[in-house]
């Protein structure tokens, strides 16, 4: 299956449901679209992002400082960013293990945290932020701070600094990956570059498919603290609805509830035990402590040892998602139905 040229249909980690728009009116950006996206470093160069605010540049920028969930799919292409903000801890995040950071500045390990004067003296010509829809009809939050920011003051300090451009995060998968592609386009990556990266997700997604198909395990994304239980809506995370598109069957017990999680206490958490193989998000309770909750440690899947924690989603581009689909298809075929 060809899943980056078929129908475009409609996880987040559990952090603080932010969303929100760029401000108008940095120094460097314009609300009026200019020339063609991209162009060659010394010409104009214009980008229209997601939110529909349109940055305009003398040229290219060289220069791109970014939350790390954008940050890893630019870098994937090629794109070394000066800066780097996530999360958290941006060294331990096991998702830039294959990439050289040595030379890139730190401004930032939790979320809302930016290191302003580090993020100035790095000098950025551009800065890659995000933004989740507000529910799963996409409506986004213009009025407050982009994902990853604190608030709407900080943003502002930020595009002091340099323009920002934001990428959308919700609803359909190949959406994400595209929007992300045409920003890699914008800052220089060649289409071969990117072709090479679709050749790689398109095999990966056919062997996640099959692995689907053979296993007929029912997966349950999920994130647990001190409160509960909280499991991912499959249609209102990108990944995960990606990944539902090639077979991938996700414990989805309220698919019309609330938007993105079903939560539970944990008094209550035996009512979510049904997926045969657990994805216990890195940033929560891992396995150890969900063997210390005496209402889920006797979940079928934490038993048989098909709890993986420290998982977290992957940046969605090409590459990086060939190499996540790669490693859910190696899970599945590795367990069996409970």
């Amino acid at each position: 299956m060809n899943i980056s040229t078929a129908a475009r249909r409609p996880l987040r980690l559990l952090v603080p449901l932010v969303a929100a728009a760029l401000v108008l009116g940095t120094a460097g950006c314009a609300t009026q679209a200019g020339p063609a996206e991209g162009g060659s470093s010394d010409s104009e160069w214009s980008f229209t992002d997601d939110t529909g605010t349109t940055v305009t540049l003398d040229g290219r920028p060289e220069r791109i400082a970014s939350y790390t969930d954008y940050a890893i799919g630019l870098m994937s292409y090629g794109v070394e960013p000066v800066a780097l903000f996530g999360r958290y801890d941006v060294a331990s995040d096991e998702r830039l293990a294959d990439y050289d950071i040595s030379d890139t500045a730190i401004v930032g390990n939790s979320y809302g945290e930016v290191d302003l004067e580090a993020l100035a003296e790095s000098a950025p010509d551009l800065i890659v932020a995000g933004i989740y829809p507000a529910d799963r009809e996409g409506t986004l939050d213009l009025e407050g701070p982009l994902y990853g920011l604190a608030d709407a003051e900080q943003q502002a300090q930020l595009e002091k600094i340099a323009p920002i451009v934001a990428i959308e995060v919700g609803g359909a998968g190949m959406d994400v990956i595209d929007s992300l592609n045409r920003l890699a386009e914008a800052l220089g990556v060649s289409d071969d570059t990117i072709a090479e990266a679709e050749t790689e997700f398109d095999a990966a997604a056919a062997d996640l498919s099959a692995a689907a198909a053979e296993s007929d395990l029912e997966v349950t994304a999920m994130y647990a603290d001190a409160d509960g239980v909280y499991v991912t809506k499959p249609m209102d995370e990108p990944e995960t609805e990606l990944y539902s598109s090639l077979g991938v069957k996700y414990t989805n017990l309220h698919p019309d509830g609330y938007y993105y999680w079903d939560i539970f206490s944990w008094e209550n958490a035996s009512q979510m035990m049904t997926g045969d193989v657990l994805l216990v998000n890195n940033e929560g309770y891992q396995n150890a402590d969900l063997e210390k909750q005496p209402t889920f440690a006797s979940h079928p899947a934490l038993v048989a040892g098909q709890s993986h924690d420290g998982w977290s989603g992957g940046a969605l581009d090409y590459r990086s998602q060939a190499a996540h689909m790669t490693e859910l298809a190696e899970i599945l075929r590795s367990s069996t139905a409970l």
